[in-house]
């Protein structure tokens, strides 16, 4: 079933975007070696994931979101070059390999991305000189390089983010750090105390149904949620069903809400309704079991 959710004023322009759609695609990640693997998942049908594609080149701990028709990954660490700026992008759907998109503003990995369905924005990670602050963005539909946004409340890395339509929410980061900040994604400027999660971790990843946003796994077996569009703490969620996994990723179709990866080698994928607090339960497994890679949604 085709599901999205047409938002409205979006970044660029104004223009209506799309915030989800069917089909949750995760590019890269790291199991000695890294790997330039794009595979995806229908998100209402329980299975395993198929090959999608390449990433043009090998890397780890990259970011990814979309518009609802095209998927941005961003930064992480390349085999070749190491910390990078490169973005590139996908057509979510139709399979094939990433295409050259431009460059975020500084070299980095462990960020996290989230958009409003027009603009995908990319904050934290670290680079050279450690955790940053650092936020930028692009207009998805429209290749070119990143600009700066602004700066997160707390420098830090291996964070996660998610939205709803409207305001971008970033969550924990090492190490472990519990706050959560929060965007206005059509108007850069830097980024202001949300709440806090409900346990301190980093290595999570976050997915939203267009209201409520769910911070899940990472350094401690947790689910929590917000509501994003009401400043506060979150509240307890559930737990994930296979234990606690590190550097896992996200995405959602509005309604399902899975969680990919972790542990430098799991190939689990688990999944929770967004509007029902419980533990995660099992969906299938990636093609290949793998950590630190990028999650979103679309087609």
């Amino acid at each position: 079933m085709l599901w999205s959710k047409a938002i409205g004023a979006g970044g660029a322009g104004g223009a209506a975007g799309i915030l989800f759609g069917p089909r949750g695609v995760f590019g890269g990640g790291n199991r000695s070696p890294k790997y330039d693997i794009i595979d995806y998942i229908t998100i209402a049908t329980l299975g395993n994931a198929i090959d999608f594609g390449n990433l043009s080149v090998v890397v780890t701990d990259n970011a990814a979101t979309s518009d609802g028709s095209r998927g941005v990954f961003g930064g992480g660490d390349d085999n070749i070059i190491g910390l990078t700026t490169r973005i590139e992008y996908i057509t979510i759907a139709t399979l094939g390999n990433a295409i050259n998109f431009g460059s975020l503003t500084a070299a980095r990995r462990a960020l996290a991305a989230t958009s409003n369905g027009s603009r995908g924005v990319f904050g934290g990670g670290t680079g050279g000189t450690g955790a940053t602050t650092l936020i930028d963005y692009i207009t998805i539909a429209t290749t070119g390089n990143a600009i700066d946004f602004g700066d997160l409340t707390v420098a830090r890395y291996h964070i996660a983010a998610t939205s709803n339509g409207t305001r971008g929410v970033f969550g924990g980061g090492a190490l472990s750090i519990n706050v959560i900040d929060y965007i206005t994604i059509a108007t850069p400027g830097n980024a202001t105390d949300f709440g806090d999660l409900t346990v301190g971790r980093f290595a999570l990843a976050a997915v939203s149904d267009g209201s409520r946003g769910v911070f899940g796994g990472g350094s401690e077996n947790v689910i929590d949620y917000i509501t994003i569009a009401t400043p506060g703490n979150a509240t307890d969620f559930g737990d994930l069903v296979a234990g606690q996994r590190v550097e896992i990723a996200g995405a959602s179709d509005g309604t399902r809400g899975v969680f990919a990866g972790g542990n430098v080698g799991s190939n689990i994928i688990d999944y929770i309704t967004i509007a029902t607090p419980s533990n995660s339960v099992d969906f299938g497994d990636l093609t290949y079991g793998r950590s630190v890679t990028a999650g979103t949604s679309g087609g």
